[in-house]
């Protein structure tokens, strides 16, 4: 099974949509192994956001990320980081198609609600930034087989 990163950033919690966005990615048939609800140091948001350290908006990601509380978590299932990205919906929430969480509940680029991996490397390194291996369950849903060939 594969693993993404996704993090509900501060404009989704401050929006009350904690629930409803989990809800889509249990409804798709994932799995939530790790989840934290946390205030996000400088230090970890740079690092974050590191790939885009050189673009003129990197001050205002990181100042962003920081203002507020997030929802980090990891999520598992099959072509989970592809399904997720579909589910989550384009970057711009105005491009972004009706039925997508960026696409219900998004207003502007900058406040797009969540954030995925958009690669199974990425998810890799998000991972591993965000959680320690001690931090994520292993467990297998009852319904697994349901979905599962």
């Amino acid at each position: 099974m594969e693993r993404t990163f996704i993090m509900i950033k501060p404009d989704g919690v401050q929006r009350g949509l904690i629930g409803d966005i989990i809800s889509r990615f249990e409804t798709k048939g994932f799995s939530l192994v790790g989840m934290k609800f946390m205030s996000v140091s400088r230090e970890l948001a740079e690092k974050h956001y590191g790939v885009h350290k050189e673009r003129p908006f990197f001050g205002s990601l990181v100042d962003f990320i920081t203002s507020s509380p997030v929802v980090a978590m990891v999520w598992e299932g099959d072509s989970v980081v592809t399904s997720a990205r579909t589910l989550i919906g384009a970057t711009n929430p105005i491009t972004s198609a009706p039925g997508t969480i960026r696409g219900d509940y998004g207003v502007t680029i900058g406040r797009n609600i969540i954030h995925g991996s958009d690669a199974i490397e990425t998810a890799q390194s998000e991972i591993a930034l965000w959680f320690s291996e001690e931090e994520l369950a292993t467990w297998e849903s009852c319904a697994k087989s349901w979905l599962y060939e």
